[in-house]
């Protein structure tokens, strides 16, 4: 299956805190957009990586996904190298995706930044045509995407665009609490952690809310590049 846009993540339930908004959208626009998680967030507080795979998958739904996958990398282990590196250069080339979204470059966890140098180096050296790669039995073709973008987390980081997700916010919260396990839920027996607290859902809306306001619209999802976006005509942007 090829796809337009394939979002890379650590864990599940990032891309929906840092782009769910983002992808609602594009699938509403008939783009083909799926997500690969790194891992299962096996080393997560709360809940078990059986019920966190039960939740992306509803997630996925309320999102709209062509697929979701999991490479089930070593939850806060894996590393940018080599054996990592080729796996998710094969995930690229099988899927030669046009767009690619990622972690923030910058974030309070590691794993987060980890993951972004990981995909972003991966998706360069996809291209390179001397890296051969077997996947289903099958010799695949280089494939490098068009852009790659980061999505911002829970550290502030300045924008290089914001996009509009007016339309899309309530959505992306219902596949964030479709995470139950993780995000505030009063009748929960569960430890409290970082994201688990009412406040963090706060500042979900606040930021969405903060981005908007810097585009003159009510909710935005704040992104950074690794080149200069280019446009063709003034109108395009708002």
């Amino acid at each position: 299956m090829k796809l337009d846009i394939l979002v890379i993540a650590a864990h599940p339930d990032d891309v929906e805190l840092g782009s769910a908004g983002t992808v609602i959208l594009q699938v509403r626009r008939g783009n083909k957009v799926g997500v690969i998680d790194l891992t299962r967030g096996e080393m997560g507080t709360r809940g078990t990586p059986e019920i966190r795979d039960a939740e992306s998958a509803e997630a996925a739904k309320i999102m709209g996904l062509s697929l979701r996958g999991n490479m089930e990398f070593s939850d806060v282990f894996f590393s940018n190298d080599e054996l990592h590196q080729l796996e998710i250069i094969k995930r690229i080339r099988q899927y030669q995706p046009e767009i690619v979204i990622t972690n923030a470059v910058k974030d309070r966890h590691p794993d987060h930044s980890r993951a972004s140098e990981l995909v972003s180096q991966a998706c360069f050296m996809a291209g390179l045509r001397k890296i051969e790669t077997v996947f289903e039995g099958e010799q695949q073709q280089a494939w490098r995407p068009k852009v790659i973008y980061h999505f911002i987390q829970s550290t502030y980081v300045e924008p290089d665009f914001v996009m509009d997700i007016s339309v899309t916010f309530d959505d992306k919260m219902k596949a964030i609490k479709a995470y139950k396990t993780q995000f505030y839920n009063p009748v929960a027996n569960e430890p409290e952690t970082f994201i688990s607290s009412p406040e963090f859902l706060k500042l979900m809306e606040s930021r969405a809310i903060e981005f908007g306001k810097a585009i003159g619209v009510k909710y935005g999802e704040g992104f950074t590049v690794e080149r200069f976006p280019g446009v063709s005509d003034l109108f395009d942007l708002i």
